[in-house]
């Protein structure tokens, strides 16, 4: 698997670049589906998921990229309607940009929909934003906990063998500072990264690298 999981989108030069070495083509040539199902576990989120689509939230750079095709993927749809409507389509995108959100109910959605057990075998690169990124991990740990899925738990997909503190020192997050990102990270069982959002971590069949021109700390 190819894996960008960022904190707010590509923000910056050096993420641009890394993920224009995992697409391995200019943006302009690529395909690309959105998800933003995670958004309306949240307050305001129809608002959230428009804004994400129709590439108005500058903040978090990922649909206004210039994609040469742009579909939308609504995970809730998925289990009403057969799967062979859409999974031919997923295998052959380019690029699948995931939203925000409530992570655990973004994670939820995923393995409702089928999804899940289809994104080890993609050819597209997943590109995370926030939740987007997170549900990738084992778990979130009870810091990020909001809305809580039947089983209850902080479980999430986990293809990857860390765990993501997102937003670090954001402005508008008091409590996403690096003490309290080492505190969640004393109860998590794998590694942490704490990342800003002018940080993301890329990663090719388990080889996982930091791209950063913010901070960011392993954690754990």
């Amino acid at each position: 698997m190819k894996l960008l999981l960022t904190s707010a989108g590509i923000k910056n030069a050096s993420i641009h670049t890394a993920l224009l070495d995992l697409l391995g083509k200019p943006i302009a040539e690529c395909s690309a589906l959105c998800i933003t199902t995670g958004s309306y576990a949240l307050p305001n989120g129809p608002l959230m998921a428009w804004k994400f689509i129709s590439g108005l939230e500058p903040r978090c750079p990922m649909c206004e990229l210039g994609w040469k095709s742009l579909g939308v993927l609504e995970l809730t749809a998925l289990p009403s309607i057969d799967k062979a409507l859409w999974a031919p389509l997923v295998q052959e995108t380019d690029v699948i940009l995931v939203n925000g959100g409530d992570p655990l109910y973004l994670a939820y959605w995923m393995q409702q929909s089928g999804l899940a057990d289809l994104l080890p075998s993609l050819r597209a690169v997943y590109v995370g934003l926030s939740a987007g990124s997170m549900i990738m991990t084992p778990n979130i740990g009870q810091h990020f906990v909001g809305w809580t899925p039947p089983t209850g738990g902080d479980e999430t997909l986990g293809l990857v063998d860390f765990a993501i503190f997102p937003h670090l020192d954001h402005e508008m997050l008091p409590y996403n500072t690096l003490s309290h990102a080492e505190k969640w990270a004393a109860g998590m069982q794998v590694p942490g990264y704490a990342i800003d959002d002018e940080t993301a971590i890329k990663v090719i069949d388990g080889a996982v690298e930091v791209i950063s021109e913010g901070h960011w700390k392993q954690v754990r």
